[in-house]
């Protein structure tokens, strides 16, 4: 059950659209270094719950009813996420993600890019330059700090002994759902510029995270 657990809130975390997964997105539709940006944008997010995990559990272990604060906290967080997931379903807005088509050969640009929160993505990038950039985007954003090492750590310790199944279950959602968008991107890139199909992403979003609260909340 840990495991499923840590696998429901990492993906739910994951999958709401933000600038590391326009990155991932665009990536695939270009067929450009996928293998090497999902394993970046997977192994950061691994290193990054465990680190939650091990350090947060320090210090709860001096105060086990933080844990009780936790728990809650964590209720709060997705049932407030879900809300911002339905909010954007009824009002959607511009998902800045633009599905682009691959470069015809020989020619040099590869169109504009996707909302501006990435970057412009002209001649094809090398490797080196594709993985700083998946590093910056991922290990320069604020937030993945708060999901990852504060709020993924300290739900995982309402876990008790299960927390390291709770984290495994973490970052197998990480790797599944970065390797699944960088590949899958090449079919997903219509389906997703679509403001329709965004609306019914958000909406799956927002019930599955009320699902995970309420395990959170009454599942002991």
């Amino acid at each position: 059950m840990s495991f499923l657990i840590g696998l429901g809130i990492g993906l739910s975390l994951i999958i709401a659209i933000g600038a590391q997964n326009a990155f991932v997105l665009r990536q695939g539709v270009r067929r450009e270094h996928v293998f090497a940006v999902a394993l970046v944008c997977a192994l950061s997010d691994a290193v990054l719950i465990l680190l939650g995990v091990a350090g947060v559990g320090v210090a709860l272990e001096a105060a086990p009813w933080l844990i009780v604060i936790a728990r809650w906290a964590g209720v709060a967080f997705l049932v407030t996420y879900a809300v911002l997931a339905l909010r954007r379903a009824l009002k959607p807005a511009d998902t800045g993600l633009v599905a682009e088509a691959e470069p015809a050969a020989g020619d040099s640009t590869a169109g504009t890019a996707a909302g501006g929160s990435v970057g412009t993505l002209t001649a094809k990038k090398t490797l080196t330059s594709t993985v700083l950039a998946a590093l910056a985007i991922t290990w320069l954003n604020p937030h993945v700090y708060l999901d990852t090492i504060v709020f993924l750590g300290s739900v995982a310790q309402t876990e008790g002994d299960g927390r390291w199944l709770f984290a495994m279950g973490a970052f197998t959602g990480s790797f599944v759902w970065f390797f699944a968008l960088a590949y899958g991107a090449r079919y997903l890139g219509r389906f997703l510029s679509s403001p329709r199909s965004w609306r019914i992403l958000d909406i799956i979003i927002a019930v599955f995270m009320l699902v995970i609260a309420g395990i959170l909340a009454f599942g002991g």
